[in-house]
């Protein structure tokens, strides 16, 4: 039977940290060791939008697992610009691999292409929706950081509406012990309410504010997002919030030692490079820990090992 990875809502929590414990395994493995675990295997790497990250992250771990790729990541080069249906995409494409990644900016596409695809299929984003791996790796980030993913105080900052990073962020942590949030947002970007609604509300202990600067004084992790200029129909009210909050050296003078400030990637202007020096930068590790979640999740559903 193959093996979607297509919404973190779709695991459990054993699954999710039986994701975190293989990764924790595969960093062990020596790198001659893994270039043989997935030879002979191709992954079709197909992006409909535009990312550096998540697909130069799948493929340099379906590479150094010894496996081959195919795929794009411009849909002009493709037969989609004349036409083809998402559907007729995936069943040529899985003509040709082992598994299929792919990006979409439409909400759905990715389990459209599970239903229709005889092969794995990974949602590496969909539109607004969701993105599982990004949430292992955050995960897995986590836990490297503090040992643990139970007892912590996260503030999720920035774009909290459209954010499909927070949003299946929020579907994995709840299902954490005590875990309490602070959501830091502007008034027309607060975490939508079907999100709020499709959780455990008595596991989702959260609290709203504006004021970024009072959030990191009492928290152990900064999510911080990006404002998607690209989910905005509207560009007047982009304008309106795209530099609503920034962390700087200053912003953190009362923070916590062991504070750590996570982000998605890309970053605009919400976190300034002079914040990249200290000890509270997580995000360019989150990268790094980011290639082992993604070999491990390779190795899950094409490998058949976990």
């Amino acid at each position: 039977m193959k093996r979607d990875l297509i919404s973190i809502d779709d695991q459990s929590l054993k699954n999710i940290n039986d994701y975190i414990s293989f990764a924790e395994k595969v960093e062990m493995i020596p790198p001659a060791e893994k270039t043989r675990m997935l030879f002979g295997k191709i992954l079709g790497v197909l992006f409909f939008e535009p990312s550096t990250r998540t697909r130069l992250s799948f493929e340099a771990a379906m590479l150094r697992l010894g496996g081959q790729i195919i795929g794009f990541s411009d849909v002009i080069t493709t037969s989609t610009a004349k036409g083809e249906s998402l559907a007729d995409t995936i069943k040529t494409v899985e003509q040709y691999c082992d598994a299929v990644v792919i990006r979409h900016p439409r909400e759905g596409a990715a389990r459209l292409s599970a239903e229709v695809s005889r092969l794995p299929v990974i949602n590496a984003g969909d539109g607004s929706n969701q993105h599982p791996t990004q949430t292992l790796l955050d995960l897995f980030t986590i836990k490297k950081f503090f040992g643990r993913i139970e007892n912590l105080k996260i503030a999720l900052a920035g774009d909290l509406k459209y954010s499909r990073t927070v949003h299946s962020l929020v579907h994995a942590l709840v299902k954490y012990s005590n875990i309490e949030f602070t959501l830091v947002t502007p008034e027309t970007l607060k975490l939508p309410d079907y999100v709020k609604n499709s959780v455990d509300k008595k596991a989702f202990k959260y609290s709203e504010t504006t004021d970024l600067k009072e959030a990191i004084t009492k928290c152990d992790i900064v999510y911080m997002t990006r404002i998607q200029r690209e989910r905005f129909p509207d560009p007047v009210e982009y304008e309106k919030v795209k530099d609503s909050y920034r962390i700087d050296n200053s912003i953190l003078k009362d923070a916590q030692p062991h504070l750590k400030i996570l982000h998605p990637l890309p970053r605009v202007n919400e976190i300034s490079p002079e914040v990249d020096s200290t000890p509270f930068a997580g995000y360019f590790p989150q990268v790094g820990y980011g290639l082992t979640m993604r070999q491990a999740i390779l190795l899950n559903h094409i490998g058949g090992q976990e």
